[in-house]
């Protein structure tokens, strides 16, 4: 007898959702693997996690300085909608690979079901994407403590100390790990909400800014005025440096494969929350985007503020000081839901990578508890996470190489499946229902062209003259990580690692 769910239905439960979950569980196992998780989330619920993950007004807020210092509102216009166009093409690349494969192990099992006599590829994205993933999300814990550091000081005028920022950011990591120990309900309801908060949220904070600032910029500063606090000369190259802000702030689309064992009708709804998220922020950033720009009072002020977070600056020279406080408010919530989801990822992630024997002590990260978390991956993260947050203690400069390192990780592993597809189109025999069809190779090449041009652009100088405080350390950093990778590589996983272990064999197979 064939069992594809732990899942019971009641008599006046919908027929054909009870149908469409054993069509997914039925899915799984032609892909070698029994069915682990209950199915409970939706369409809303996996595009929320996309949407948790992008983090559209934490991104946006977070990394609004960047685009805004180099090139400045031309660079960030003009660079968000280019960088968004071409982000929405590694989106289709990646849901047409993923509606072909719905596994927890995403990008990495991609990978390796599409170049299985090539294991070291697999083996390198599984852990270059998790630890990115973990990394991501210890950087949007300590964002959350830089908000709050923001408030304290435009509403108390009390500057935190980097051991106080420290401590919060602790304790936000360990709270991610207490919500995603809860389970899949807890984590698909709040990444449901995140989608309402992110649309009501943007809703805000653009007609509060828009309102409320004393000085209205025209059209003409808005999409033309540059400006230069890099000190390079090259004004190409200076709003090239900003597409950084877009890319950071549009990277984590494929967060939804991370789910798809948990999601209804999983070939269907995760390549639909993949390529909906990145259009969805596509949007939603280039509104909110046109409202700062619309809104800002001084870049200089903003270039010299002392807050925590620049755009706290912005804010408070827009709307003043009560109304800055309930914009930190609306953008903080939304990174706690991005911090959650990162964990989330990682967590299950570390379960894929186990499953297949590409990660130590299998039996622990295979298990789950009652609420159907994988709990070692999820405190394995939580520590990582707390311990790269010490950084920043000691060094502002070592964390933000740490976190840049996240940025080209997930680029890096946008491209391993991306390139499989350019190089050898033929690796996918029996497509899912989203497919590209003709346009499947050119936007492949797109997609894959484009993110080696991020990787070189994120590890140049952005500043000149560069000196040891603003020195891009970022490649010291991936560098340091795949050397990591590469010695567990020959020490252990070479010799463990051959590829996807099928824990499912069809009862025709096992009858010979």
């Amino acid at each position: 007898m064939v069992k594809l769910e732990h899942r019971d239905f009641s008599v006046g439960e919908d027929k054909e959702e009870a149908r469409d979950v054993s069509v997914s569980g039925q899915r799984l196992q032609e892909l070698g693997y029994a069915v682990e998780f209950r199915r409970e989330m939706s369409l809303f619920g996996v595009l929320g996690m996309s949407f948790c993950a992008i983090g559209i007004l934490t991104g946006m807020s977070s990394a609004f300085q960047t685009g805004l210092f180099s090139g400045g509102p031309l660079g960030l216009f003009w660079g968000w909608n280019i960088c968004s166009l071409f982000m929405f093409l590694i989106a289709l690349s990646l849901a047409e690979i993923c509606s072909t494969y719905p596994t927890m192990g995403g990008l990495y099992f991609w990978v390796c079901k599409m170049k299985p006599d090539m294991p070291i590829l697999g083996f390198f994205t599984g852990w270059l994407y998790s630890m990115a993933m973990v990394f991501t999300g210890a950087s949007g814990n300590l964002s959350i403590a830089l908000y709050l550091a923001s408030m304290a000081e435009v509403g108390q005028g009390r500057t935190l100390t980097r051991i106080e920022i420290t401590a919060i950011a602790w304790a936000m990591n360990i709270f991610s790990g207490i919500i995603n120990t809860i389970g899949t309900k807890a984590i698909g309801r709040m990444s449901a909400f995140n989608v309402w908060w992110t649309l009501g949220g943007t809703f805000v904070l653009v007609i509060t800014l828009l309102v409320k600032a004393p000085v209205k910029n025209s059209p003409e500063f808005v999409f033309t005025n540059f400006q230069n606090f890099t000190g390079w000369e090259s004004k190409g190259f200076v709003v090239l440096l900003g597409f950084l802000q877009a890319v950071y702030t549009l990277e984590g689309c494929e967060t939804a494969a991370q789910v798809a064992e948990e999601a209804v009708r999983a070939e269907i709804l995760a390549p639909l929350a993949v390529v909906g998220s990145i259009a969805g922020s596509w949007l939603i950033g280039l509104a909110y985007m046109l409202s700062l720009l619309f809104a800002v009072q001084n870049i200089a002020s903003v270039k010299a503020t002392t807050y925590a977070i620049p755009i706290s600056q912005l804010f408070y020279d827009a709307v003043g000081p009560k109304l800055a406080q309930v914009c930190l408010v609306v953008v903080l919530l939304a990174q706690v839901m991005a911090a959650i989801t990162n964990f989330t990822a990682s967590s299950r992630l570390f379960y894929a990578l186990a499953r297949d024997n590409a990660f130590p002590l299998k039996k622990q990260f295979m298990a789950l508890n009652q609420f159907q978390a994988p709990y070692w991956g999820v405190w394995v993260s939580v520590l990582i996470g707390c311990l790269i947050s010490c950084a920043y203690i000691g060094s502002a400069v070592a964390f933000n190489a740490i976190l840049s390192s996240a940025a080209i990780s997930v680029m890096l592993s946008y491209m391993q499946p991306i390139l499989i597809r350019v190089f050898w189109p033929d690796s996918i025999d029996e497509f899912g229902p989203f497919r590209l069809g003709k346009w499947s190779w050119p936007v492949n090449l797109a997609g894959f062209l484009f993110c080696i041009f991020v990787c070189v652009l994120f590890i140049l100088p952005t500043a000149y003259p560069a000196n040891v405080l603003n020195m891009n350390y970022s490649i010291v950093a991936v560098g340091g990580l795949l050397v990591i990778i590469t010695i567990n590589w020959f020490w252990w996983g070479k010799h463990s690692f051959k590829g996807p272990v099928k824990t499912w064999v069809t009862p025709s197979l096992s009858l010979h």
